[in-house]
């Protein structure tokens, strides 16, 4: 399908626990995630809203193909890790994107994370039942 030798613009996007990498190509508006069509991986139709919402922002719908790889986490974090490196990498297609995804909030990593668990705790922070007896 794509190939190296084709130029692309390349944004690293991140979200809770789910990191993709995300590749831009000069195109009509194709989207492949981890080898599928967006249509075949997300099922819900607001996880494909959020990964279209950079586009939405800059007005370059339809002008370029997405290959993006995603990894770890939920379909919700990795629809807003795609998102974060679909920004990115519009940034690096054209530098007048920059001002639009900055003010919508799509360059900007969300550091939500799940807490650790905690010794001596049930959850990370649920501690046992307190008996007197």
């Amino acid at each position: 399908m794509y190939t190296s030798a084709k130029p692309y613009f390349y944004g690293t996007g991140r979200r809770k626990s789910s990191i993709a990498r995300v590749r831009l190509y000069p195109g009509t508006g194709i989207i492949t995630i981890n080898g599928k069509d967006i249509d075949e991986y997300f099922g819900l139709e607001t996880l494909k809203l959020i990964v279209n919402q950079p586009f939405g922002a800059t007005g370059t719908e339809g002008k370029f193909d997405i290959v993006a790889s995603v990894k770890g986490g939920g379909f919700s974090g990795q629809a807003g890790a795609i998102r974060h490196g679909l920004s990115r990498a519009l940034v690096l297609a054209d530098e007048n994107n920059k001002a639009a995804l900055k003010a919508a909030g799509f360059l900007t990593r969300d550091p939500r994370m799940k807490e650790r668990k905690k010794y001596g705790l049930k959850a990370a922070r649920r501690a046992p039942q307190f008996s007197k007896r």
